[in-house]
Order: structure tokens, then C-alpha cells, then sequence
């Protein structure tokens, strides 16, 4: 029995490594880096997010497997030199290299974007279209993808270029002849830009005067570029809502609650679905003022607030002044009428303000921010949160103590003292 067991144990062991699609790789990676597509995590066995990522890392490399990209990991405790080489500053570090060039990955922890991005770095940056045909099957593989139509000259074309190669790591950019798909798009011009976003086609508006300066054309279509590449409803995290916060339109994000399963109560779906019914009716009508989104961790959403939010909430952020806006009914109640007048009375600046950049506001952000982080840290571990913080305050008192109440002590001796030799 004890036998049969070993052997068991020995074929789980040896079919996990064969199994396993992930590459470890040494210090001579770095001799090697430069030749084909490489996917690479540099971790630290200690850094608990790289043991969260562990499995994740596995799948991304079974999903990369029949394509030429090498999904591989690298131990920068046991070689350091990899880390100096790719100046590695935080772990995991998820890079992007290819040639010479290297791409570090910023998204969501999750198997289908760190997918996604790995077979978009591995393309060139635009990607030609030759049959009309096509233009469907993009539409079934990409929600977003931006297009450019005409002649592969002239100022567009060359500032579209700069941006596909910006964005490269966002979102995916074809070009394609005007006579090709004129049927299928009916672009306004031989030369144009569009963005085909969920079911929808939008064309970068141009005119001759701004086609004349390659400056503001660059900066226009970069802005533009940048709010389109948001679906009508994201999801909201910690590692793109300075990226939303550019687009420089009202930020209208529904504050729902995920739990460790990324479930939320029924009223909290409720509350959602109506808030992404509510763009998606009314895209044409609200897409151009308002960015909708929505969030599955309240804790981010009491940051902007500065307080902690009953759930479901709605949050109205200006991006441009950083104030925001909370309806005076509780949002639960809100229809969707009551919403638009909502947002309509934020659009014409009625609705009531809060927060902003002033020095007051940034002062008790600070502590809030502050207060927030020592109340995670005591929930999370309250033993090592009382050493961290007790020790040194325990240190502190007694050096006051030291400083000051010694000295109270001693001159009420030597008064004492004094007082004695005068009686005597």
C-alpha cells in the first residue's frame, strides 16, 4: 500500500511539471531576451501577491500555448542580475518583450486581459484589412478596436500612427482601404478615423484647418483615442481609475460590493444593471458628457468621499476639478428618470459640490487615507498592526517621559530640599 501510494504521488508530481506551460528562466535570459516574444513575471518567492498570481500565471500560459509567445517566470531572489537588467522596482513586475523594445503590464490580474495584451503586443501595431468580410469577424473577436480608412499617407495617417503605437498596449488598431469597406461603414471621407465600440460605429470628427497642424491634430485625436478605448460600462479598479480620470468627462460610477467570489447581493445588481441600462439607452444622448462605470470595491469609492458610502451608492466625479456629486435621495430609491435629472442638473453645475483639490480637502485626505490604511492593516493582523505601531509610540512616550517629567520630578526635590534648609 505504502508502495502504490509513493508511486501515485510520484506520477501527480511529474504530470504538474510536464503539464505546466510556464518556463523558469536564469541569468541567461538576459543573453536570450532579444530573440522572439517573450511573457515573463519576475517575482519574489516571499511577495504574497506572487503566490496569488502563481495560478493565475499557469492558465495564462495554457491560453498562450500554440502561439509563438514563451510565457515564462523568474525567481529575481536567486538572480538578481535579471532584475538590475529590466530595472525591476516592485514584485510581481508583469513585462511584455519583444526585440528590443519591452511593455510593462499595468491591467487587471486576470487570466483573459493579461491574454489578450500578450497577442496584441505580439502584432504590429496596426493590422491591414483587405476584404469587407473581416470587418465582421473583428467585430465578434474585439468589443473596441480603432480603424483607420484611406491612403497610408498624408497627416493622419502619420499621427494615427503615433497613437496605435501609444495605445498598442490598450487596444487593437486595423487600417483598411476606402473602397474596401464603403459599404459596410459609409465613412464621411476618404480619409477618416473611427472606433467601432460595442455594436457601434463613432468617427473622429476632422476638418481642414485642424488636418493643417500636426501639433493639435496629435493632441486632439491622443484625447480622443484615450476616452473612446473605455467600454460604455467598465469596471472601475484601483489600477485604471487614474487612466479614467483623463478622459476629463463627469465619472458616473455605481458603488456595488464584490465579495471574494466577485458576487454582489441582489439589490446591488439591481441597482446596477440599471445604471448600465441607462448609458446603453441613452449612449448618443449622455456618451459625449459623462463616462459611465462602476465599482465592486466600496473602499476605493470612500476614498474620493472621505467616508464610508452605504451600498449601493452613485458617485458623480468631476475629473477635471476632482469634486464630486451624491444624489440627495437614497440611491436605492432612484428610478431612471430620477437619475438623468441628476445628471442634468450636475451638467448644468446646480447640483451641489463636494470635495475639490483645495489644501483643506488634500490636508484631511491625507488623514483619512491614513486612517483608512491602519484600520486594514488591524483587520487584516492586529498583532503584527500593535507591534508595528506600539513599539514605537511606547518608545516615544517613555523618551517624553524622560525629557520632561524627570525634570518636574527633580525640581520639586531640590524645592523641597530648600525649603527645609530656610525652616532650619
Amino acid at each position: 500500500m505504502n508502495f502504490i501510494t509513493l508511486t501515485t504521488l510520484l506520477l501527480i508530481v511529474v504530470n504538474y511539471v510536464t503539464s505546466s506551460k510556464v518556463l523558469e528562466l536564469s541569468d541567461k535570459f538576459i543573453d536570450i531576451s532579444k530573440e522572439g516574444t517573450w511573457f515573463v513575471k519576475f517575482y519574489a518567492p516571499w511577495c504574497a501577491y506572487c503566490s496569488r498570481l502563481e495560478p493565475v500565471w499557469a492558465h495564462v500560459a495554457q491560453g498562450l500555448y500554440s502561439t509563438p509567445i514563451k510565457v515564462a517566470k523568474v525567481d529575481c531572489t536567486r538572480f538578481p542580475a535579471i532584475t538590475s537588467h529590466f530595472q525591476i522596482r516592485a514584485y510581481p513586475t508583469i513585462m511584455f518583450i519583444k526585440g528590443t523594445s519591452t511593455h510593462v503590464y499595468n491591467g487587471e490580474r486576470i487570466k483573459e486581459d493579461m491574454v489578450n495584451f500578450a497577442l496584441r503586443m505580439a502584432q504590429p501595431p496596426i493590422q491591414k484589412v483587405s476584404y469587407a468580410d473581416s470587418i465582421d469577424n473583428l467585430k465578434d473577436q474585439h468589443d473596441i478596436f480603432f480603424g483607420y480608412i484611406g491612403e497610408h499617407q498624408g497627416t493622419l495617417w502619420e499621427i494615427f500612427t503615433i497613437q496605435a503605437i501609444k495605445y498598442q498596449p490598450h487596444a487593437w488598431f486595423y487600417s483598411m482601404n476606402y473602397d474596401v469597406i464603403k459599404k459596410e461603414l459609409k465613412p464621411p471621407n476618404a480619409s477618416c478615423v473611427f472606433v467601432y465600440k460595442e455594436d457601434d460605429i463613432y468617427f473622429f470628427e476632422t476638418s481642414p484647418e485642424l488636418l493643417q497642424n500636426k501639433e493639435n491634430i496629435n493632441t486632439t485625436l491622443d484625447k480622443w483615442v484615450h476616452a473612446e478605448r473605455f467600454g460604455f460600462f467598465p469596471k472601475i479598479t484601483r489600477s485604471n481609475f487614474n487612466e479614467i480620470l483623463e478622459i476629463k468627462k463627469y465619472i458616473v460610477i455605481a458603488v456595488v460590493s464584490e465579495n471574494k467570489l466577485n458576487e454582489i447581493s441582489q439589490t446591488e445588481k439591481f441597482f446596477k444593471d440599471m445604471m448600465e441600462e441607462i448609458i446603453r439607452s441613452k449612449k448618443h444622448e449622455l456618451h459625449h458628457k459623462f463616462q459611465f462605470g462602476w465599482m465592486g470595491t466600496p473602499d476605493l469609492a470612500n476614498s474620493i468621499v472621505m467616508y464610508d458610502l452605504s451600498i449601493p451608492h452613485l458617485i458623480v466625479l468631476n475629473s477635471t476639478t476632482h469634486h464630486h456629486h451624491l444624489p440627495d435621495i437614497d440611491p436605492v430609491f432612484m428610478t431612471p428618470e430620477a437619475v438623468i435629472r441628476f445628471l442634468d442638473a450636475i451638467h448644468n453645475q446646480i447640483a451641489p459640490t463636494y470635495g475639490g483639490k483645495d489644501f483643506i480637502v488634500r490636508l484631511y485626505r491625507g488623514f483619512y487615507e491614513a486612517r483608512a490604511t491602519v484600520s486594514s492593516m488591524w483587520r487584516g493582523n492586529p498583532i503584527l498592526t500593535a507591534l508595528v505601531f506600539g513599539l514605537p509610540l511606547g518608545f516615544l512616550s517613555l523618551l517624553c517621559y524622560s525629557m520632561f517629567c524627570a525634570d518636574i520630578l527633580d525640581a520639586e526635590e531640590e524645592e523641597t530640599t530648600e525649603t527645609h534648609e530656610k525652616r532650619d
